[in-house]
């Protein structure tokens, strides 16, 4: 995609380690958003992220928590939650929320959010990257965890460095 929108976003990523976490529910939308990220990242010279695949957006947070752990110096999380005729939606949504935001914040790690909240499958395919959609949701939430990343290092703020 190389989006020039995000151009000078991202300062020298280079030696980022980096790992995407991506659900499997609704796989073909998925893989688009997983393509995404991995093509921001490679763009901006992380060239090897490690991919964990979890059962679903609600599980996110958990492998997250457990990944800030390891030497990572940001993370990309990747899920869809498609509305149903249930408040399960809102509860789900809010809770992966929450929890990415309590993650990154607590640890200094930099989490991209790359999940789509979405009414239905229509706008989950227009979101997601495959061929014909309009956004690409997964190379934002890669472009934004390597730019946050990237200004945490440069200001010599990131745990890491």
């Amino acid at each position: 995609m190389g989006e020039d929108q995000y151009a000078g976003w991202v300062g020298d990523a280079r030696g980022l380690r980096v790992a995407i976490v991506a659900a499997r529910w609704h796989t073909t939308y998925m893989e688009g958003m997983l393509a995404g990220a991995k093509l921001a990242l490679s763009e901006h010279g992380v060239t090897d992220p490690a991919v964990i695949r979890t059962p679903g957006a609600f599980e996110l947070p958990v492998v997250c928590a457990r990944l800030v752990r390891q030497p990572y110096d940001a993370l990309v999380a990747l899920g869809i939650i498609l509305k149903g005729g249930t408040p399960h939606f809102e509860y789900v949504a809010q809770s992966v929320t929450q929890g990415l935001s309590r993650v990154s914040t607590a640890s200094g790690i930099p989490i991209g959010f790359g999940v789509l909240t979405c009414e239905n499958e229509m706008q989950a395919r227009d979101r997601c990257g495959v061929h014909g959609s309009r956004e690409s949701k997964g190379y934002e939430a890669g472009i934004t965890a390597l730019a946050t990343a990237t200004v945490l290092r440069e200001q010599d703020l990131h745990p890491r460095s």
